[in-house]
């Protein structure tokens, strides 16, 4: 497989943790990498993974703590691998994130802690770099116009990974609840110098409005009420669904699942997603409608993507363990070999 590149061997010595901070993250990831590497080992690995239902527990009325345990069977990819996560929606008001998150990362032969790894950031790297995979074959190659609900902390990640897989996209228009926030991420950004070529707009227009111009719609939000009607989706939109992951919680109404072929990251969107299980439950769609995941759209499976420049998508993302091990394994072995080159020069 193709991670095998960044393959380490880890059994002929001992070694101590390390700890893979975000500044390290930064210098050790870009959203291509991780796109790259995630299309090529999915589809070879994730059947020798084992990624038991994650743990939800109530914190609090308005929080709680996700544990997503994974390891693998395979000798080529010889991890352990926990993820620890809080989500606290109401840390807005305090100008902080909302998702806070720690991986630690176990040799599976020895049970030796190889890693901890600052999970906040490899999240947002993770989850846009999953929604700009799917987008590279449910999207058309000819999107010019990105709509961003949201201006969170994975919004930026979610603008440059979908990016990197439709260089084609020209503008991309900001809307978030607080224009202000919008705005402050365009000027951001913009300040970043990376995104050459592409008009960023932060929009205090409705979001109706804002719906209907984007050839890609991406939403990563804590909404537990509907933000996109299905009504307003322009012929051949695509929609890419990231915030919600509790039945509570909602980022599209019903007629955009009705409207659109629907998609998911994996099985664990059809219980966890409140747009899909809501749908579900209405019967405005059944299971046997979702088209496929995102192992079957990488492996061409069934013929599932994007059929014609007409049709609306819809990608449903909930998060993986799978995902959460391939991205630290990639990290880790990266900071490896750095480290290891460094020593040879």
């Amino acid at each position: 497989m193709a991670a095998k590149q960044y393959q380490v061997d880890l059994t002929s010595t001992i070694t101590p943790p390390i700890y893979i901070s975000t500044q390290t993250l930064h210098s050790l990831l870009t959203h291509k990498s991780l796109i790259t590497h995630l299309q090529s080992a999915l589809p070879t690995v994730s059947s020798t993974i084992q990624s038991p239902v994650r743990q939800a527990h109530q914190t609090s009325p308005s929080s709680s703590l996700l544990l997503m345990p994974s390891w693998s069977l395979s000798p080529a990819l010889p991890y352990i691998g926990v993820k620890l996560v809080t989500f606290h929606p109401n840390n807005s008001t305090l100008n902080l994130r909302g998702v806070h998150a720690s991986y630690v990362l176990f040799h599976s032969l020895t049970g030796q802690t190889l890693a901890s790894i600052d999970a906040t950031e490899l999240t947002v790297y993770r989850t846009s770099c999953v929604s700009a995979l799917a987008s590279q074959y449910l999207s058309r190659k000819d999107s010019e116009t990105f709509v961003m609900i949201g201006a969170g902390s994975l919004a930026p990640h979610l603008i440059k990974a979908h990016l990197t897989v439709r260089p084609s996209l020209k503008r991309v228009i900001i809307w978030n609840r607080s224009f202000e926030k919008a705005k402050t991420l365009v000027e951001k950004l913009n300040s970043e110098g990376r995104l050459e070529g592409v008009r960023l707009e932060a929009s205090n227009e409705s979001l109706e409005e804002v719906v209907r111009l984007g050839d890609i719609v991406s939403c990563a939000t804590s909404s537990e009420t509907p933000l996109v009607k299905g009504v307003e989706l322009k012929v051949g939109a695509h929609l890419d669904l990231v915030g919600s992951f509790q039945h509570s919680m909602r980022e599209c109404d019903d007629e955009a699942i009705r409207r659109g072929r629907v998609f998911i990251d994996n099985e664990a969107a059809l219980v966890e997603a409140g747009e899909l299980v809501g749908a579900f439950q209405r019967g405005v769609i059944t299971r046997d409608d979702i088209v496929g995941d995102l192992v079957e759209l990488i492996n061409g499976e069934k013929d599932i993507g994007r059929r014609d420049s007409e049709e609306i998508t819809v990608f449903k993302s909930v998060g993986s363990a799978v995902v959460d091990l391939l991205s630290a394994q990639l990290v880790y072995e990266t900071r490896i070999n750095n480290q290891n080159s460094s020593l040879h020069v």
